[in-house]
């Protein structure tokens, strides 16, 4: 099963620079590709992802107004135009009930106010280097604090700046799931209304968990009696 890893990295000033526009270029060609796939579908148009990359980047870098793309890795802009392909597709999905799980929503463009910002590189856009160093394509190699190691061959990386400033590489890696012990026992529970709960095991145990509400009402009938009996006088009629 894929599991993601996360270590916290250590740009230079130089760095921070050239990730700071790659985060904004990844940006803007995701809400481009946003943009193009509603276009396209209010002119009824069916656009494949590799249409939708060629006049978002390629035909995009030509232009005046987008020729500062081709200064970032273009792994990270092909896999911003992934990304948002991948959002209409759970959308479309999560309408026609095909996906399970919570109803997925209408993508959305991003803001350069959002606090945290982040870009993807596959294999070719990114590698780990003898020293332990990560090497980002367009960006150079970067200090990594290798909090543990990693399990197995990675595929992709994530490099994320938290609203604290802090940066972070998350890798997806592919690991053996680990098998839980045998159990001994089965229990039951079985919820009720006098008792919150009766739990029942096959060795034959059994424990009932009290109501809360219960216990609750009887500590405060039992403080009024207490206030009660603190306002009679000693040895009065009661």
């Amino acid at each position: 099963m894929l599991a993601r890893f996360r270590y916290r990295i250590e740009p230079t000033e130089v760095q921070r620079s050239m990730l700071a526009r790659t985060f904004g270029c990844a940006r803007v060609v995701f809400n481009d590709a946003i943009r193009c796939r509603d276009d396209a579908y209010r002119a009824g148009e069916s656009l494949s992802p590799a249409e939708v990359q060629r006049r978002v980047i390629t035909q995009a870098k030509a232009r005046d107004e987008r020729v500062w793309l081709s200064e970032v890795a273009s792994v990270a802009l092909v896999q911003s135009v992934r990304d948002a392909h991948r959002a209409f597709s759970n959308f479309f999905d999560s309408v026609k009930g095909r996906r399970r799980g919570r109803k997925v929503g209408r993508p959305r463009f991003k803001s350069r106010k959002d606090n945290r910002q982040s870009f993807r590189l596959t294999r070719n856009g990114f590698s780990l280097r003898p020293d332990g160093r990560l090497y980002l394509a367009k960006v150079g190699e970067v200090r990594v604090r290798w909090s543990r190691d990693l399990p197995s061959e990675h595929s992709s990386v994530t490099v994320i700046r938290e609203p604290d400033g802090h940066y972070y590489a998350s890798f997806v890696v592919e690991v053996e799931p680990t098998p839980l012990p045998p159990v001994e026992r089965e229990a039951g529970i079985d919820l009720g209304i006098a008792r919150l709960a009766t739990v029942a095991d096959t060795t034959g145990g059994r424990v009932e968990v009290a109501n809360p509400r219960h216990l609750a009402g009887r500590l405060r009938k039992l403080a009024r009696l207490e206030r009660e009996k603190a306002r009679r006088a000693k040895g009065g009629a009661n």
